[in-house]
């Protein structure tokens, strides 16, 4: 079953259960300024879960378009190096605003799973909040699942909010067991692991709860239900791969990444990295620029820099010299324009625009070798063995030169990296930076 069947297959099961077919939002959120990009489903649904808006369907069901590179999901040196770290992702999701509740959306979400994908049913395990008795007991009484099979765990892994203050509820998992080989080998290793054998497919929140400043609970009049599913994640578990990066959702980019830089994936991890992080990166340049957003060293548009720039910078490692990382985009959409087909009507300007970084972070490899020249010789006057934190930061904060080459450059002088002090620079600039943009963590 390919990536695009589950998308059709997810779309058209809710459909045909009342739900009104919502087409994702744009990543700029229209109705959320503390948000840097939208990175859930039920973002472009905020306002009618806080009851500040009403629509003409209280059941809805989108594939929403998510970035995560920011905030507390800023994880983007993971990414590439993991099975699943993604700056860009799809969540399936579906939501009722106070029709539906708990019974129903735990038998969509287990049908869906069973009788549509058709995963198996003896590898399926639940987590339920440890006081939401009720969900314990429909998974018992209604869908038959056995009791050792469902994992009643605390706050951290099932209960969700929207932030501090407002909508709230306990949270139900759908996981997957995919075997010990793949798991930590600990007799202890069971569901809420940080391993990989027991895999989140599915969470489904129940938001039942209204939270006030004082943390106190009271019941919200209307009752909603809002899931989310990783379409990559579920790919990857139906078509029997390891990785996310091994569906077709990203392998034909994958290919042509390693056509472009004459590369071959799957031999070497160093190569195998490099190669997925261009086609990560690439699939999110791809939607940021297609939603307006252009590349600047402010808010958004710095975001999407640094995404671009890592990416040049695994194609130099790659042994890319000149521009390339554009015909990577033009892959993706290739690949994409049939799930999002205004991706059509820019796929000259989003090239452009990408093509115009590549040129200018040219530059920026020019005079950030230049400056990390003249801090060498500093380094050598001073009889220093490792170069200071404060200027590995200014490197990489003033002329966007990754951090991975000035530790190249400073073994080949046989120098090593001040990276406590590069923490703490780092660190002075996030508090700033979350001064001016209120609420970016998310």
């Amino acid at each position: 079953m390919t990536g695009d069947e589950i998308r059709k297959k997810f779309l058209q099961y809710f459909s045909d259960r009342g739900h009104t077919i919502v087409s994702s939002c744009s990543l700029v959120p229209q109705n959320d300024p503390t948000l840097m990009f939208t990175n859930a489903g039920m973002v472009q649904f905020k306002d009618v879960f806080l009851g500040d808006e009403k629509r003409n369907y209280n059941r809805a069901v989108s594939v929403q378009k998510c970035v995560r590179a920011g905030g507390k999901h800023n994880d983007l040196e993971m990414v590439g190096r993991t099975a699943r770290h993604h700056t860009f992702f799809e969540m399936l999701g579906n939501f009722s605003f106070g029709d539906y509740f708990k019974k129903e959306a735990i038998e969509f979400g287990w049908e869906f799973l069973t009788d549509v994908i058709g995963l198996p049913r003896d590898r399926l395990y639940i987590s339920v909040y440890k006081d939401d008795d009720e969900a314990f007991n429909l998974w018992v009484d209604e869908i038959k699942m056995p009791r050792e099979r469902i994992y009643k765990l605390g706050e951290k892994d099932n209960f969700w909010a929207m932030g501090p203050t407002g909508p709230c509820g306990p949270c139900s998992e759908i996981f997957i067991d995919q075997g010990a080989a793949v798991g930590c080998q600990q007799p202890s290793c069971e569901v809420g692991c940080d391993c990989d054998r027991f895999l989140e497919i599915w969470n489904l929140v129940f938001m039942q709860y209204d939270r006030n400043e004082a943390g106190k609970l009271s019941p919200l009049p209307n009752p909603c239900i809002d899931t989310g599913m990783g379409l990559e994640r579920l790919a990857a578990v139906v078509q029997g791969r390891t990785t996310n990066y091994d569906t077709d959702l990203m392998m034909s980019i994958i290919r042509e990444a390693a056509h472009i830089t004459g590369k071959e994936y799957g031999k070497h991890d160093d190569v195998n990295v490099s190669l997925r992080v261009l086609t990560d990166h690439a699939r999110a340049a791809v939607f940021i620029i297609n939603d307006g957003v252009i590349p600047s060293n402010e808010g958004r548009g710095y975001v999407l820099r640094k995404i671009i720039r890592r990416a040049l910078r695994h194609g130099k490692l790659l042994g890319q010299k000149g521009s390339f990382f554009h015909r990577v985009t033009h892959k993706v959409i290739d690949d994409f324009k049939q799930a999002y087909p205004e991706l059509n009507n820019n796929t000259d300007f989003i090239q452009k625009v990408v093509l115009n970084e590549e040129e200018s972070f040219g530059n920026t490899l020019h005079f950030g070798t230049q400056r990390l020249e003249e801090i060498l010789q500093k380094v050598r006057k001073e009889k220093l063995t490792a170069i200071p934190g404060d200027e590995i930061f200014k490197l990489y904060d003033t002329y966007g030169f990754p951090t991975d080459l000035v530790e190249e450059t400073a073994k080949d002088a046989g120098l090593t990296l001040d990276m406590e002090g590069y923490t703490q620079a780092m660190n002075e600039q996030k508090t700033k930076a979350m001064a001016s943009w209120k609420g970016s963590g998310e």
